[in-house]
């Protein structure tokens, strides 16, 4: 038992001393010059993982099935799109909603002709 609380004593005296170490000189962020482009967002895992299985959709599947939407963009883009600007939980929410209003009622938003062949234009916000 001695032996258990001294192996977490001195597993616990380096850790506690990098959390309470500063650097004496400042932060390297301290240095840049911030920038007045935002910088794009990097993916997380779910959303990168999301992204390929849509991409297999998109490049395996629709190919073979046809194109079937009545939005630009398609759902599958809408969905990626709305991943990668709102995050996971809230960009697939949102695709799921655009697949539910996947039909072919009338439209009387915003449409675009591409084609020759009218769409509904539905981006993501």
């Amino acid at each position: 038992m001695l032996f258990r609380w001294l192996l977490v004593f001195v597993a616990f005296i380096p850790l506690h001393a990098a959390l309470r170490y500063e650097q004496p000189w400042g932060k390297d962020a301290d240095l840049t010059v911030p920038s007045s482009l935002p910088h794009p967002k990097h993916p997380s895992l779910a959303v990168a993982f999301a992204n390929q299985i849509i991409l297999f959709h998109q490049n395996v599947i629709s190919p073979v099935d046809g194109p079937r939407s009545h939005y630009r963009p398609s759902s599958s883009q809408y969905m990626q799109q709305a991943m990668q600007k709102h995050g996971f939980i809230q960009g697939f929410i949102m695709g799921c909603d655009r697949l539910l209003r996947e039909n072919k009622d009338p439209w009387v938003y915003r449409s675009i002709e591409y084609e020759g062949k009218l769409y509904k234009y539905d981006p993501p916000r």
